[in-house]
């Protein structure tokens, strides 16, 4: 949800709120990835898919790019995977 908020600026309740501040899928996703782990000064082990860097990752049922933004909410996660081991399979 947190990503198809950034994009959509639209609630769970279907209003929108400060629709000028819409970003793109590109700039929601380097938010909760690389500025995350930045913001938690952790992004020398996280953040991004880099040689060294723990593997922390999600591997989504669909891709994110080619379905409608107000469905992004709705896309099942497959799998969780957490320091190179998984740990939600779905």
């Amino acid at each position: 949800m947190a990503i198809q908020g950034m994009v959509t600026r639209t609630g769970w309740d279907g209003k929108t709120w400060g629709g000028n501040q819409k970003i793109s899928l590109d700039e929601a996703i380097r938010v909760n990835t690389l500025n995350g782990a930045y913001n938690s000064h952790e992004e020398d082990s996280k953040g991004s898919i880099t040689a060294g860097k723990l593997a922390d990752y999600v591997v989504l049922a669909e891709d994110l790019y080619s379905i409608p933004v107000d469905t992004i909410k709705d896309v099942k996660i497959i799998r969780t995977v957490v320091g190179g081991k998984t740990v939600y399979e779905g």
